[in-house]
């Protein structure tokens, strides 16, 4: 199997600096999924040089060019979601129903940024407002790319979270360097090649796989790189704003995400909401439901209503279109969230369902009674499991949902507007959503975090105006 080539400057290339290769492998089976050439140093140098190059052509590039230009990539990536699909099951151990979804929203995602990039609205400024100075003076704001953008992605949604740094950055004018997660490049690749198809410019795109320790440092402190735009750990999220030094930096970072489940809710309508919010990729989202807060009234037919259809979760083969949650990512990570699991049964909790491990595949685990101070609430856990604790009061609710140094995401379910009202405005977290799970997002709407989840917001409207720069122009006349 010929190894895939690497991407430096819109051209590729049939090898890299380094000289070595990876194999792509299931996490499900271990079979060889694809083999990738690996990117060094000297790769990191040719790619900024071509995005130096890029970058000027790309930004003297008119808007409606850059648009047809995207627009054909949406078509491209439309034709090949079937294929696309498959290598995200493959490489991912994401269902193949999971990954038809994922694959099939890439088109209608570049088309979004493709036409936000060509809205880059200025204001005028009231000058005249300025007393004795500004009269003979007109003023407004200008947009313009960032120029060089670093984008570095996680595993978990490998068309998604590129395409929602790529074709933002795209659309803005900008130049980009992209560096997928190892265990998931081939996705990353596939896509890339959309754009390259589709007329972008020499210079303008590198996809550089290969050690993150090497690659990433060498990217995001070079000064030549104007925005860096980062999915991943809490952890690597502190050692880029550490070493980054003066750019710009958008940051999705770790979670912990509460819904609370008051006494008046659709008991139902919650569980079934949890059931499918807490298992999506064998929970490895981000905004996925990791711990439900419930009143003691309610708690024991929520758990009598959620149980069953956690059992009911189908675990196997990610190809076959029967399996209803495939693997994580390695088997060392299944093996992480199952020490977790049992953890949490040891302090105490009850294990009502799940929790075993075959592989890398980790049946999926319904845990009661978790004290909400314990690790298994307060550490993010990315794993198919969902802990259930108990809060007297609307206070001690808010306080638990708000109580982690997470604040990615946040889901209540009640038949009471004011109380709804209520969670809006006391809930600290960047999507909150009211008889849902955060488990939902439009790719058109704006998505980030506070407090330790990060900053900066993603969604195409928003991660052009985080991609462009702004300056402001003053045109002078003759004084009066």
């Amino acid at each position: 199997m010929a190894p895939v080539q690497l991407l430096i400057g819109s051209r590729w290339q049939a090898a890299g600096g380094t000289g070595q290769t990876r194999e792509v492998t299931s996490p499900f089976d271990g079979s060889v999924v694809g083999t990738v050439a690996l990117a060094g140093p000297d790769d990191v140098e040719a790619a900024l040089t071509a995005a130096e190059r890029g970058a000027a052509i790309w930004r003297r590039t008119p808007a409606h060019e850059r648009m047809r230009i995207l627009l054909r990539a949406a078509e491209l990536a439309d034709e090949r979601a079937p294929k696309t699909a498959r290598t995200i099951s493959a490489e991912s151990g994401k269902t193949i129903t999971e990954a038809l979804g994922e694959a099939s929203r890439s088109g209608d995602l570049i088309r979004l940024a493709a036409f936000e990039g060509t809205q880059l609205y200025g204001e005028t400024l009231p000058l005249d407002a300025n007393r004795g100075t500004g009269q003979d003076k007109v003023g407004f704001t200008l947009r313009q790319p960032c120029g060089i953008v670093v984008a570095i992605t996680p595993f978990n949604y490998p068309a998604l979270l590129v395409l929602h740094k790529l074709a933002p950055a795209l659309a803005a004018g900008n130049a980009v360097i992209l560096k997928p997660a190892t265990s998931t490049p081939l996705t990353a690749l596939e896509l890339a090649e959309c754009f390259i198809d589709a007329g972008l410019p020499e210079g303008v795109l590198s996809v550089l796989v290969g050690n993150g320790s090497v690659l990433g440092d060498a990217l995001v402190t070079d000064p030549r790189v104007r925005k860096i735009s980062f999915t991943g750990s809490t952890a690597t999220g502190e050692h880029i704003s550490r070493v980054a030094g003066v750019k710009k930096l958008s940051l999705e970072l770790g979670a912990s995400c509460p819904v609370v489940v008051l006494p008046d809710a659709d008991i139902e309508a919650a569980a079934s909401a949890v059931a499918a919010g807490g298992f999506v990729n064998a929970g490895q989202v981000c905004i996925s439901v990791q711990r439900v807060i419930t009143h003691p009234a309610v708690t024991g037919d929520f758990l009598d209503a959620l149980v069953p259809k956690v059992k009911a979760i189908r675990t196997g083969d990610p190809s076959s279109p029967d399996t209803t949650m495939g693997a994580l990512i390695t088997t060392a990570e299944a093996e992480r969230v199952e020490r977790a699991i049992a953890q949490a049964g040891a302090d105490g909790a009850r294990v009502l369902t799940g929790g075993q491990r075959d592989g890398a595949v980790v049946r999926p685990a319904v845990v009661a009674d978790v004290d909400p101070r314990s690790a298994f609430s307060q550490q993010e856990l990315f794993g198919p499991a969902v802990a259930v604790s108990k809060a007297e009061d609307w206070e001690s609710a808010i306080a638990q949902a708000n109580g982690t140094a997470y604040g990615l995401g946040a889901g209540i379910f009640t038949s009471d507007v004011a109380g709804a009202v209520r969670a809006i405005r006391e809930i600290d977290a960047g999507s909150v959503h009211i008889n849902w799970t955060p488990l939902w997002r439009a790719d058109l709407m704006p998505y980030g975090g506070l407090k330790g989840s990060g900053y900066g917001k993603e969604g195409p409207r928003a991660a052009v105006s985080e991609m462009t720069e702004v300056k402001t122009i003053v045109l002078h006349g003759r004084p009066w």
